[in-house]
This record gives structure tokens, sequence and C-alpha cells, in this order.
């Protein structure tokens, strides 16, 4: 994952190598050089430590999004029924989506943008929509914190009909500060999911109708993660 520490290290050497040195003196290259140096190096150590971190999330444990009344809806409007691949649960209207793997930073917020960053994945599950014959299936999901996009595979009836496409848009302006569960977790509560526009596209396609629009709100996500095996 790219992080501010690898992006400010990236703008130091990309400060060396524009230096225009055959305009300057020696002494003057010199200085140029250790100025750029110095101020990239100030740069990345005032960058603070995260005040959490979880190198390897593969000891889960998921996420969860709260499905909003206003997608159910829309859902039931299309004649689409939801369902739920491989290891996806869903009950007391709520989908839920086990974490099998990647990484998660956090920062208080206001020292760092963006303040959580990382990959978190889900592979093996997904969220499927049913009318009639056909079966459109949303699986693999993976979040992006950092970029505020979830990506994933798409198939229809068995079929692939997308790999790695931006399938939601993660809105985290409601993100509440992260909180401590039991069993050594932390949750991260919060995050609206919406329907991006490629995703929105996909299904009008598939489900002839031009009623999905991007930006639909699929419902609110709570992410719980283990901090310790």
């Amino acid at each position: 994952m790219f992080t501010v520490r690898k992006a400010l290290a990236a703008t130091a050497i990309g400060a060396l190598t524009i230096v225009p040195l055959a305009a300057c003196s020696s002494e003057e290259a010199s200085s140029t050089v250790d100025s750029a140096t110095s101020s990239a190096a100030e740069a990345m150590e005032s960058t603070p430590e995260p005040a959490a971190e979880v190198a390897d999330l593969s000891n889960g444990v998921d996420t969860a999004v709260a499905l909003d009344p206003g997608f159910l809806g829309a859902l039931t409007t299309l004649g689409l029924t939801p369902g739920v691949v491989g290891t996806a649960t869903l009950a007391d209207g709520s989908i839920r989506f086990p974490i099998t793997g990647g990484d998660v930073k956090y920062w208080e917020p206001g020292t760092v943008d963006p303040y959580v960053q990382g990959e978190i994945n889900h592979d093996g599950s997904g969220l499927s929509l049913t009318a009639g014959d056909t079966v459109v299936e949303l699986t693999n999901f993976d979040i992006d914190p950092g970029t505020s996009l979830l990506t994933g595979d798409v198939s229809v009836n068995g079929a692939e009909a997308a790999a790695d496409a931006v399938l939601f848009d993660l809105d985290g302006r409601t993100l509440q500060p992260l909180a401590t569960g039991p069993d050594n977790t932390a949750i991260l509560q919060g995050t609206q999911v919406k329907i991006s526009e490629t995703a929105a596209g996909l299904l009008n396609d598939t489900f002839k109708t031009d009623a999905v629009t991007p930006g639909l709100l699929v419902g609110v996500a709570t992410i719980t993660v283990k901090t310790s095996a």
C-alpha cells in the first residue's frame, strides 16, 4: 500500500532528480541537494506514528453493512431479491462479509489525510441480486480506505462480467472515532456505502433498466478487526 511515508520518500527522490545541476556550481548544486533532502527528511519526521495499526488482518473479523431501507425499497421496485454468496451472511437487516486479509493504519483525525489507510480483503464472499433467471454476484470485496473505494468481481449467471471493478464508493465523513470491542477487536463504524457509477451501469445493463442510480445509499458499514490473534 502506498503510504504517506512512501509518498514523501518519493517526493525526496523526485526533488533530487529534477534539480538542474548543470546550471549550478558544484557548491550550489550540493547546497540545493542538501536542502531538498533535509526538507523531505523533516517532512517524513513530522508524520506522526499511527494511533493504531494492524499489520495482518487475516485473523478477521468482518465488515457488516446495515442495509438502508431506501436501498431495499429500490430493490423491491426493480423486482430484485438480495442474497449472499460464499461465506457472507444476511440477518437482522445487515449483511456481513468475513475479513480474510490486508492491513490497516489509523491516525487521530486531523493529523494525517486520509487518517485511515490500508487494504481490507474479503475473499470468498459477496452479495447477489436475483431477478427471474438472472443472478448477478458481486464478490471478493477489497476496501481501500485511503481512496474511499470498494472494488470486487462481478459475474452474471456464473460468467465473469468484470474483475476488480469499483463497485461501491465509501463516504467516510460520517465515520465515528475508532472504538475498542470485546475479544481484542477494534471497530470503525459509520462509513456510508454507495453504489458506484460502474456498478450502476452494470446492473442497469444486466436487468434492462435505468433505475439504478450512482450514489444510491446501500447502507452504513461497521468494520470489526482483530488486533491480535
